[in-house]
Parts: structure tokens; sequence; C-alpha cells
């Protein structure tokens, strides 16, 4: 097997890191509108950079208004903070962000009960399941105050038709509808939809720019008006308020100004991960929607093809299944050492 060298990814070494989009590096670019950002205290509502862009996300997901965050975590909490009381419960997927991989900082922070329901192998929940799990308003039960869904959910876009299905339900019966969005963009990419479609039948939504927008930090949160207004004090509350975050701001911008096209590079370079890998004996892949291929190996293999890919320098993860993820830190020449690597595995077994 050849040698690796490095091509278009600036990640400035030889591996290949498919663990997840998080991992990317600011370009040189984004590090030149970092160092030219204007700046000021935003805790005192007067750095414009962040200003700008809030008012440029509200935009483009159709919005009133939005808040800067420093994580998706923190953006999808305020936002369930914003929405529910202490002893509310949210509607969730059993397997979604929000429930699952967020330290439940709802229940811990918000004494909001979860009720989690199965997703279905498509991330939706059935409407029957969220229909049956809306509590009636009597005090032996927490009050069902709002219905969380996730776009991309495991790489999948969830059906448009079903977005509007399951929020318009939630909004016969009275509750809200929060949108974790953390790749939202890459819902849009794939799917043809902007982004304000894709988040239009939602009260709140959550966007992430430190995935496979590329920029080092920041997530931003967006909704009605009176939303943000009682957000930016939750903010306050758990550490959210920054100073001089026009710095994140420039980059988060830059990212929507130039990385948001190219989304459909990574979705391509994942399909031909999975194209690759599936033509391996004893693995079964999914085929991936965006940037996310997971990949099952039989015989209990996985790990050690974990193992064997990592002294090769290809880095995946194994949380569920074996998950690979595309982003602009990796180009094709990495993917083909990624799927060589994974053959010579299988070659020697």
């Amino acid at each position: 097997m050849s040698d690796y060298a490095p091509g278009s990814g600036h990640g400035g070494d030889a591996v290949v890191d498919l663990r997840s989009d998080t991992v990317t590096k600011p370009t040189p670019a984004m590090l030149d509108a970092i160092a030219r950002a204007k700046v000021g205290d935003d805790v005192f509502g007067d750095d414009p950079t962040v200003n700008a862009l809030q008012e440029r996300v509200a935009a483009l997901l159709g919005k009133e208004a939005a808040l800067f965050m420093s994580s998706g975590t923190q953006s999808n909490l305020c936002g369930l903070l914003a929405h529910c009381a202490r002893g509310d419960e949210y509607i969730v997927g059993q397997m979604a962000h929000t429930y699952r991989y967020e330290g439940g900082g709802a229940a811990v922070l918000g004494s909001i009960q979860p009720q989690p329901l199965p997703n279905q192998p498509d991330g939706t929940i059935r409407l029957e399941d969220i229909a049956a799990a809306i509590k009636p308003d009597d005090p032996h039960f927490a009050r069902t105050r709002l219905l969380a869904l996730e776009n991309t959910w495991n790489g999948n876009v969830l059906p448009g038709s079903y977005v509007a299905a399951a929020c318009e339900l939630a909004h016969s019966r009275g509750l809200f509808a929060h949108l974790d969005g953390a790749r939202l963009f890459n819902a849009a990419v794939a799917s043809g939809r902007t982004a304000a479609e894709l988040a239009r039948h939602f009260d709140s939504a959550s966007i992430c720019f430190s995935k496979g927008l590329g920029a080092p930090i920041g997530s931003m949160l967006v909704g009605s008006r009176e939303l943000i207004h009682r957000a930016h004090r939750i903010r306050k509350m758990v550490g959210g308020g920054l100073r001089q975050v026009g710095l994140l701001a420039a980059a988060a911008d830059h990212a929507l100004t130039h990385h948001v096209e190219r989304l459909a590079d990574d979705h391509a370079l994942a399909r031909r991960l999975a194209e690759g890998l599936a033509a391996l004996p004893g693995v079964t892949v999914t085929p991936p929607q965006t940037n996310i291929v997971f990949v099952q190996v039989s015989d209990g293999r996985g790990p050690a093809l974990l193992e064997h890919l990592k002294s090769r320098g290809v880095l995946a993860t194994g949380l569920i299944g074996l998950r690979f993820v595309t982003h602009l830190d990796v180009d094709a020449a990495g993917i083909e050492h990624a799927i060589a690597a994974a053959r010579e595995f299988f070659e020697k077994a």
C-alpha cells in the first residue's frame, strides 16, 4: 500500500481524521477574517460583528431574532429552557442528541422532564407515538410543552412532509416545536431546500458553525424576539455571556459565505467511502444521505478494524457501529487511503 500524502486538506499532517466534522481547523482565509474582525463587548451588546451575524442568521432561517452561543449543547439547552418551565416535559427521540448526548442538561439545570420516544431508522418519531405521549392537563402529570426534532439525524435528512405533519400535530395540541439543526446546512444542500424552508415549521432552531461549516467555535439559536429575549437571560445564567465574541462571529460569518455550497463535496466523498467499504467482505454500509457513513462489521471485528485504521493514519469512532464523517479537511486522496487501509485489514484476516 502506498504512503498517503495530504492533498487539499489544510490540517497540516497526513492523518485522515474521520471521527467527526468537529475536528476541522480554520482555513487561512477564515483566520484572516478573524484577524480583521471588528469587536466590542457583547455582554453590553456592542460587538458589531456578532450583531450583524445574528441578524444574518435570523434572516437565513426566516425567524425574528438570533442569539450567538458557544456550543450546540448550550444553544439547545437555552432553547429548551426558554420554552419550558420547571416540571414541564419535552418529547424527544430516544437517540436524539438533546436527550442522549448533552449531559441531561434540560433535566439537571431546568427540571424539564424528557419523554423519550423510539426513533425510526430515518430519524423520525411516529406521529401516533407523539400523540399518545402528550399528557392531559391534569396535576398528576408533567405538562407536555415541547416537541424536539433533529435534522440531520445520523446524517439523514428528515422528510419535509413528516416535519410539517409533526409540527402541525404539536401546535394543534398546544406544544411548541424546537429543531436541533446542528447540521441543518448539510440537510439543505442534500435536499436542495433552503435553511429557512427546513426551519419554517419550528418555533425555534439551533444551528452549529463548528461542524461541517468548519468554524472553530459557535452555534446560534433562532426564534421569535420574545423567545430570544428569554434565552438571553438563560445564556447568562449558564455562563454564555461572552465579550469580544466578534472574533468567533467573523469565523462563522466566513463559513456561511464560503463553506455552505461546498458541503456537497463532503457528501460526495461520503458516498465514495461508503461505496469502497461496502465492497469489502463482511462489511455492511448504510448508504449516506449527507456526510456521515455508518458501518457494521461481521464477527465482532469492528474494534480491530478501528485499531488497524488508526495504525495507518485513519481515525474513526465506534460508539454506534463504526462511524466515518467527511469534512473540509478530508480530500479524495484521503478517502482512497482510508478505503485501501480497510481493504488491507480484510486481506490479512
